[in-house]
C-alpha cells in the first residue's frame, strides 16, 4: 500500500500538519517518533499557547492535538522512522517494525535538547530543570537560578531570565565563553550574571521532593566539589534536530537543521518539513504549529498538482 502522506513526529508541528491533512482528505499516517509529543511532552505548564487563559500541562496540549487530527481520520503509530530512502517515489521508510511508502513525506520529528546526562536531571525535567527560559522563565520570579553553558544559547537564556530571576549564576566547564563577542559581553555587563568557570554540575537536589533545591558544582582544574542552593537548572548547551537518516538525502546546514524554502518544502520535490527540525530561531509551540500547517497545506497542492490527490 502506498500512503498520500507520511508524517514524521507527533509534536506541535507532526499535529498540526495531521489535523490540515486529515480534513483535506490525504489520510495521513503519523509516525509518532522516539519522544512522542516532542519537547512538550517534557513540559509541565504551558502558559504562552494561545486559547488558555489558565495555562495548559505540555502532555494535555499535546494530546489534545492528536485526539483533534484522529477525529479527522489520521493514523497515529508508535513507531520510529530508522531509514530512509527519498531518492525515487514512492518514498520508502523503515521503522523496526514495518516498511512504508508513500508519495508525500512531512518531517516534523523535531530537536533533542542536548542534556548534561545525569540521572537527576531526567527526573527533575519540568520540575526545576529546564531546557528553554522562554518557556519557563515565568516561573523564576525572584529566585535564583543556573544556566549551564557557554554558547550563544546559554547567554540568550541567560540575559532572558534576568528579567525574572534574582541572580543568574552561568556554569561553564572553559575559562572562556564560546559564545559570540556581542552576547559574551552582554553578559559579563548585566549584574545579575554571575560566570562560574571551569566547572560542571555533578548533580542536581532533591529528586525525592520532585523539585531543584540545590546543585553539587565540580570543578575541573582542582577536582573540589561544593553544594549550592538554587530554585532551578535551565541546560544551555544547544539542540540536535532529529535529521541524522535523511544527512547526504536531503540539504541541511552545518547543524543539521534541514534547509526549507517557500514555506516548507526541503531540497527534495515532495518532501516538506516542520517546526524544530528546520527551525533553530524560534522554537517555540507556537511556531512549530504553524509551521505544521503550512506544510499540510503545501504537501497538499503539490500532491493536488501531480494528479495525485
Amino acid at each position: 500500500m502506498v500512503h498520500k502522506l507520511i508524517i514524521l513526529g507527533s509534536g506541535c508541528a507532526g499535529s498540526t500538519a495531521a489535523i490540515y491533512a486529515a480534513r483535506a482528505n490525504l489520510e495521513p499516517l503519523v509516525l509518532e517518533g522516539h519522544e512522542p509529543g516532542g519537547q512538550l511532552s517534557l513540559t509541565t505548564a504551558v502558559e504562552n499557547y494561545p486559547g488558555f487563559p489558565e495555562g495548559v500541562q505540555g502532555p494535555e496540549l499535546v494530546e489534545l492535538m492528536k485526539k483533534q487530527a484522529q477525529r479527522f481520520g489520521a493514523v497515529y503509530k508508535l513507531e520510529v522512522a530508522k531509514e530512509a530512502d527519498l531518492s525515487q517515489r514512492p518514498f520508502t521508510l523503515k521503522t523496526s517494525e514495518n516498511t512504508y511508502q508513500t508519495k508525500a513525506l512531512i518531517i516534523a520529528a523535531g530537536a533533542s535538547a542536548k542534556l548534561l546526562g545525569l540521572e537527576s536531571e531526567r527526573k527533575l525535567i519540568g520540575r526545576g530543570v529546564s531546557t528553554c527560559a522562554t518557556c519557563d522563565g515565568y516561573f523564576f520570579r525572584g529566585k535564583e537560578v543556573i544556566v549551564v553553558g557557554g554558547g550563544d544559547t546559554a547567554m540568550e537564556e541567560s540575559l532572558f531570565l534576568t528579567k525574572f530571576a534574582s541572580k543568574v549564576y552561568v556554569v561553564h566547564r572553559r575559562d572562556q565563553l564560546r559564545a559570540s563577542k556581542i552576547m559574551a559581553e552582554r553578559a559579563r555587563k548585566n549584574e545579575k550574571i554571575e560566570l562560574i568557570w571551569d566547572s560542571a554540575v555533578a548533580d542536581i537536589y532533591d529528586v525525592a521532593k520532585n523539585e531543584v533545591t540545590g546543585v553539587r558544582l565540580k570543578n575541573l582544574k582542582t577536582g573540589k566539589e561544593e553544594d549550592r542552593k538554587i530554585d532551578g537548572v535551565f541546560i544551555g548547551i544547544g539542540h540536535e534536530p532529529n535529521t541524522k537518516i535523511f544527512q547526504g538525502q536531503l540539504e541541511m546546514n552545518q547543524n543539521g537543521y534541514l534547509v526549507v524554502r517557500n514555506g516548507s518544502k526541503t531540497s527534495v520535490e515532495g518532501v516538506f518539513a516542520a517546526g524544530d527540525v528546520h527551525d533553530h530561531v524560534y522554537r517555540q509551540a507556537i511556531t512549530a504549529a504553524g509551521a505544521g500547517c503550512m506544510a499540510a497545506m503545501d504537501a497538499e497542492r503539490w500532491l493536488e498538482a501531480q494528479g495525485q490527490h
